[in-house]
């Protein structure tokens, strides 16, 4: 007979631990799992890293006792990034996890978060952290103020290098918390594995599953929470972490596929802006003769080097900057082409032009700096809407 249940795993990386998870099992076996809604089938795996106090012992002991723990022996000590990459593999291989949670073994993470995290995901969530930046959540009462600062300083740099601008800067409020749930099917699934790919195998491996999980479109949620203090076994975090933290955040974000689409726009857009201006000066001395009105001039010689602009930013922003939706069909490159032209003539000319001399019936000729103005605030968001929503959409 096929059970309803949903399997929720929980994977904790230990390295000389042997004060506390035996503790942990006993507690989550016997006061935390009891607790909740039969329909939740619970499981723990912890991933021993070699601990040379016993704590992989303890383990396979507590084991014989409930059916529902299970011991992941590492060979070596390969960080709690990788640790955390092995359990998530073994959960879905072996144990058959619907659901995958992140948590320590030191009571850091206190287990009266599990029943409400496992509700967000009844709920249809797809990633619930736990967060103590929110209300109801703390930092250990115990830190002192050096810590805190240390904490709250990185989680901002955090925030700010990987999501700033967009939503999930907003939405997410304690990026370096290790406390998470993760459904596993669209999204667990979907990560990269193979620990080899981790910027850092050790502390920082947080932000860039927090980074990836999210960039899948999971539906997520922050719950409050109440960091307790470490009292046995030792900490995961490095000396260096904080250093390691920044190196990952910014890698995060300058190896990201829309960082990277984002530079090349500006660099073909740069080209283009070369283009524009010489391809004016060449027309310009070609059709130049003594009797020429410059005026008239100027205008037919800057509209031909736009026009050659246009067509160069698309063929190189066709081939290296949208590559991944490149068009290849001669009559939708055709197609394309004429909507790019004549957005770019909107967002490149018209638009500017017009803001360019409202501001300067309210504030006087102050042309450079109204260029300034114009081309970063309105022809490159705009053109960058354009091109994505409409030129290169994602297939």
């Amino acid at each position: 007979m096929t059970s309803n249940k949903q399997i929720a795993v929980i994977v904790i990386p230990t390295y000389n631990e042997a004060g506390s998870i035996g503790e942990m099992i006993e507690y989550l076996n016997t006061k935390t799992f009891p607790s909740l809604d039969q329909k939740w089938d619970m499981k723990i795996l912890v991933v021993d890293s070699n601990s040379p106090d016993g704590t992989g012992k303890i383990v396979s002991e507590k084991s014989k006792k409930y059916s529902n723990t299970f011991l992941f022996a590492e060979t070596s000590k390969d960080g709690i990034g990788a640790a955390y990459l092995k359990g998530f593999k073994y959960s879905m291989e072996k144990l058959n996890a619907d659901f995958i949670f992140e948590f320590d073994s030191d009571f850091q993470h206190p287990p009266e978060s599990i029943p409400g995290m496992l509700q967000a995901m009844d709920e249809g969530y797809d990633y619930v952290i736990g967060s103590r930046k929110i209300k109801g959540g703390s930092n250990p009462k115990g830190w002192g103020f050096k810590r805190v600062f240390l904490s709250e300083v990185g989680s901002m740099i955090a925030r700010l290098v990987m999501f700033f601008p967009f939503k999930n800067f907003f939405k997410v409020t304690d990026p370096t918390t290790g406390l998470k749930i993760t459904r596993v099917k669209g999204f667990t699934d979907h990560l990269n594995l193979d620990f080899s790919h981790l910027y850092t195998k050790s502390f920082g491996y947080k932000f860039q599953l927090l980074f990836e999980t999210l960039k899948l479109g999971a539906k997520f949620k922050e719950v409050p929470l109440q960091f307790g203090l470490r009292e046995t076994g030792e900490s995961k975090i490095e000396k260096q972490a904080t250093i390691e933290m920044l190196m990952v955040v910014f890698k995060i974000r300058w190896y990201d596929d829309f960082t990277q689409k984002f530079l090349k726009f500006g660099i073909i857009g740069g080209f283009g802006f070369v283009v524009n201006v010489v391809g004016a000066k060449v027309f310009k001395s070609i059709m130049i003769t003594p009797t020429s009105n410059l005026s008239y001039l100027n205008g037919i010689a800057n509209a031909m080097a736009s026009e050659l602009a246009i067509i160069s930013n698309f063929v190189f922003n066709n081939l290296w900057t949208f590559a991944a939706n490149k068009i290849t069909s001669p009559k939708i490159f055709i197609s394309k082409f004429i909507t790019f032209n004549l957005s770019s003539i909107v967002t490149g000319i018209v638009i500017p032009s017009v803001v360019i001399a409202i501001l300067t019936s309210i504030f006087g000729d102050y042309l450079f700096l109204y260029q300034i103005i114009v081309i970063f605030g309105l022809t490159i968001p705009l053109n960058w809407f354009v091109y994505n929503k409409f030129i290169w959409k994602k297939k």
